[in-house]
């Protein structure tokens, strides 16, 4: 399978949209947009992340041992699509408050359906990518529609609301 066949499958079914967040050796913010994250397990809660080799977010979450995940409400597509490239300034187009569970990694108010906050439980090497498995400390939900990405376009399709069940 070519790496254009890979995208063409995997880009084929619509994915939730998140940006992993954390905080490098220097203080500053970095951050990628990731459309593979996926739970683990609820007993102890965590969740994955893949990050790519040349993502200029792995040594940040390498150093500090956290991230957060956002997960992207549908008002967050602009910022998904800063995200996804190598702008150096990222943070100045979105608001965001420091995680005081994920060693001060950016928590995007504004636009996030929910966030995850992260310390690193394990590293799994896997081809080009790293899987990071992080175990979630604290997390919020809020009543927004999802964005989710597939076939090269964002939706954000209208689900029903309900009350969340809690924090962690």
């Amino acid at each position: 399978m070519t790496p254009p066949q890979f995208r063409e499958l995997f880009g084929s079914f619509p994915a939730q949209v998140a940006i992993v967040t954390a905080v490098d050796a220097d203080g500053q913010p970095r951050g990628f947009t990731c459309t593979a994250t996926c739970a683990v397990s609820a007993t102890p809660p965590l969740l994955l992340v893949c990050v790519d080799e040349n993502s200029q977010t792995l040594p940040a979450i390498l150093t500090s041992r956290s991230f957060v995940v956002n997960i992207l409400s549908g008002t967050g597509e602009a910022a998904s699509r800063v995200f996804a490239g190598k702008h150096p300034d990222k943070f100045d187009h979105v608001r965001w408050r420091p995680s005081a569970l994920a060693g001060g990694a950016p928590i995007l108010t504004d636009i996030v359906l929910a966030y995850a906050e992260c310390q690193v439980v394990q590293i799994q090497p896997a081809g080009d990518h790293r899987i990071i498995v992080g175990r979630i400390e604290g997390s919020a939900v809020f009543p927004r529609t999802p964005l989710l990405y597939g076939r090269g376009d964002y939706t954000s399709p209208s689900l029903p609301t309900r009350a969340p069940v809690g924090g962690v």
